[in-house]
């Protein structure tokens, strides 16, 4: 057959396209694996047989209509057998993974391309002689192929001792078989005179045979990869599950150490909280008692919303849902004492409540739901702003709903609110709490099979509209109505009854900035530190900029929380000191937040400590003492300084015009000459530090530079030099 004017022997042309296919199969397989390495052996070897046939039938006999001289034809038809034939000892070294047929993998082609290069290259264009040419090259490779394939026999049965692993014994045997069909053909073809594509047939047979042990090889590998990966994920699977058991074991038992902690805690603040109230039955309110007592409520509060939702979490019962109760009731009651608040806040508080609102449900419970959406209403609401409160009936059930006029809550946070311990604000607020309310009123209403809703958009609306729906209940005959709940006062709420003033300027007194978020404890430190300094007190870092711009004079030390909205204590702190005019102040920072990287943190920028709370004030009063009166005898020892510095200059005899120009003709700066100055005057190195507010050992590094610009070793030759 013709193949563009080329005659190809059919058998060949066939074998060449499976051949390939075979090719571009392998090299994707390998692309896709690059780490098998033996299938780009076996995808070199495939490609150069293709190449052999290719020869191997285009220059069969030196054809006219190829524009290739007749001798060019004979070597390549030759050279391409030989190429192959040059690659098998490397190909088998490393397809039989025998160390001992190294030699033959990287030096066995030398063996077959010499010869090759010596007689047809050479030997055949000067002689013109072929088949001399072709005897004298069969016989030097052929006597290599002899012994290379009894070398590799030998290597093969000593490693099968060793191994006594039959298949890889027959995978080399199948490849020993191979080189011997190889190293045969041209017996066939030159001994006993078969037409080339029987020879080239024949030859095919070797990779056959190779593609059969290739074959083998990817289905063991396979197959052992398979068991590998069934056997990691059973091991993975094993593994996931004791982590996942030993994880559940240890958060069950941090669970249980925290509800056990919680539970403890209650006990010691009931009696806290009791003592003081009987206190302050016989002895009556003062503003610390007040103070104490506030904070000690809102402790209890927190510690309650813990125990329960750990509580809830865990399936025990929290409430009594037997009890009849009058939802109207316990929310008039409530807001009684949110009104008050409303009113020190300047918020208008409106409410709509039907009479006669039954629940079924434990009264705590109710009241829960109320003091926490009221609660956030108000805190959430500025000045001048409007609280809502509605109770009535909506299709047979009751609706509680509050709403407001306040900063609201974004849509993306609705579902959020209601898991334990989101925070709606990135930073703290100072009126922002646990986020343990909304997680405790969503778990109260599911409790009720009720529903909780919120409606809150800055686009269509201001503020938050909160909505609960419960069932409303029907007693029957004689069926009592609990009428004896009484509602505490709200420990959720800080209302600031008084203003913190700043205390007035007193130019005999150090003056302090205070920045914290908490009014209580705001109030609590500038009471306990007006007694000695001058304390202005701001509630964030904008307040504390502008309390430092507007304030008679500088604050000498700067206390601030860390967590605090609108600007937060770090970018306070670091607005500090990148001001020149205020970077020399020294920095304390007094917060909750403390992990060893809010420390580092505090540190970094400047601070002088980072105290956490709880604190106790004697041990920060004295802390303050130590940096204020350090402070003032740095500035004391600086002033004397400069005041000496003064006198030592007037001291100085006035330089002659001759000790100027000495200096410029020498080229000393300005400090050099100073220093020059200083020492024509007899002063020594430590005075000379002293005078100009720098390190002796600085002093002595411009004297050796003043040295090598004058060319002297001592300061009797540098008075000579410059006074002469």
């Amino acid at each position: 057959m013709l193949f563009y004017n080329i005659p190809f022997n059919p058998v060949i042309f066939w074998i060449i396209l499976a051949e390939i296919i075979i090719f571009f199969t392998q090299l994707l397989s390998w692309l896709g694996r690059p780490h098998e390495k033996q299938r780009l052996w076996h995808v070199t070897f495939v490609g150069l047989l293709i190449i052999y046939n290719l020869a191997e039938n285009m220059f069969d006999m030196p054809d006219s209509r190829i524009p290739l001289p007749t001798m060019l034809q004979i070597i390549i038809n030759q050279g391409a057998g030989y190429v192959v034939t040059a690659y098998i000892p490397f190909y088998c070294y490393k397809t039989m993974n025998l160390p001992t047929l190294r030699f033959h993998g990287v030096y066995g082609f030398l063996f077959l391309l010499v010869p090759f290069l010596v007689f047809y290259c050479i030997y055949l264009p000067i002689t013109g002689n072929l088949d001399n040419t072709l005897i004298y090259t069969y016989s030097i490779t052929g006597m290599y192929a002899i012994a290379a394939i009894l070398h590799g026999s030998l290597a093969t049965a000593r490693q099968y001792k060793r191994e006594k692993n039959k298949a890889l014994l027959l995978e080399r045997i199948w490849i020993l078989a191979s080189l011997f069909f190889w190293c045969s053909s041209p017996v066939i073809g030159v001994f006993l005179g078969q037409p080339n594509w029987i020879v080239g047939v024949f030859n095919n047979v070797v990779y056959m045979l190779m593609n059969i042990v290739l074959m083998r090889q990817t289905v063991r590998q396979s197959k052992a990869e398979y068991l590998q990966l069934q056997s990691a994920n059973i091991t993975l699977a094993e593994k996931v599950k004791e982590r996942t058991a030993q994880l559940e074991r240890s958060t069950e038992q941090r669970t249980n150490a925290f509800v056990n902690l919680v539970h403890e805690t209650k006990t010691p603040i009931t009696l806290m909280n009791n003592h003081l109230e009987e206190y302050i039955h016989k002895q009556g309110y003062n503003e610390d008692l007040l103070i104490v007592k506030r904070n000690l409520d809102k402790l209890n509060n927190d510690i309650s919303n813990l125990f329960d939702l750990e509580r809830y979490n865990k399936g025990l019962p929290v409430y009594n849902y037997s009890q009849v109760v009058n939802f109207s009731e316990i929310l008039k009651d409530n807001l009684l004492l949110f009104r008050s608040y409303c009113e020190k806040k300047k918020l208008s508080l409106k409410e709509d409540i039907a009479d006669e609102m039954l629940v079924k449900a434990d009264p705590e419970a109710i009241n829960r739901i109320i003091v926490n959406l009221v609660e956030n209403a108000i805190k959430y609401t500025g000045e001048g702003g409007t609280v809502r409160v509605t109770l009535n009936v909506q299709d047979d059930k009751i609706r509680f709903s509050v709403d407001d006029n306040g900063i609201g809550i974004e849509p993306g946070q609705h579902k959020k609110v209601f898991e334990p311990y989101y925070q709606i604000n990135s930073q703290k607020k100072s009126a922002q709490g646990m986020g343990l309310g909304l997680p405790m009123v969503k778990k109260v209403i599911d409790g009720l099979a009720g529903s909780i809703t919120i409606n809150s958009d800055a686009s269509s609306r201001k503020g938050t509209l909160v909505t609960v729906l419960l069932s409303r209940h029907v007693p029957a005959d004689n069926e009592p109505v609990l009428a004896d709940y009484k509602v505490t006062a709200s420990s959720g709420l800080e209302i600031r009854e008084q203003p913190i003033s700043d205390t007035p300027f007193n130019p005999g007194r150090q003056t302090i900035l205070l920045v914290e978020d908490n009014y209580s404890m705001a109030a609590y430190l500038s009471k306990k530190l007006k007694e000695k300094y001058n304390v202005c007190v701001a509630f964030n870092g904008n307040e504390a900029l502008k309390k430092i711009r507007e304030y008679p004079v500088p604050p000498d030390l700067i206390i601030s929380d860390v967590m605090m909205d609108r600007l937060d204590g770090f970018k306070f702190a670091r607005i500090i000191a990148e001001n020149a005019d205020y970077n020399h102040i020294p920095f304390i920072f007094l917060s909750a937040r403390f992990t060893s990287k809010d420390k580092l943190e505090g540190l970094k920028l400047g601070a002088l400590d980072y105290i956490p709370k709880p604190f106790r004030m004697p041990e920060l009063i004295q802390k303050i003492n130590s940096v204020l009166d350090n402070a003032l005898r740095q500035k004391k020892t600086l002033l004397n300084n400069t005041i000496r510095a003064l006198r030592n200059l007037e001291n100085i005899a006035p330089a002659t015009n001759s000790f100027e120009q000495n200096c410029n003709a020498y080229q000393l700066t300005s400090r050099e000459t100073d220093i020059s100055r200083l020492i024509c005057g007899g002063h020594s190195y430590k005075e000379i530090g002293d005078s100009l507010f720098i390190s002796e050992s600085t002093v002595k590094k411009h004297v050796q530079n003043i040295f090598e610009k004058l060319e002297i070793s001592n300061k009797v030759q540098l008075v000579n030099k410059l006074q002469g």
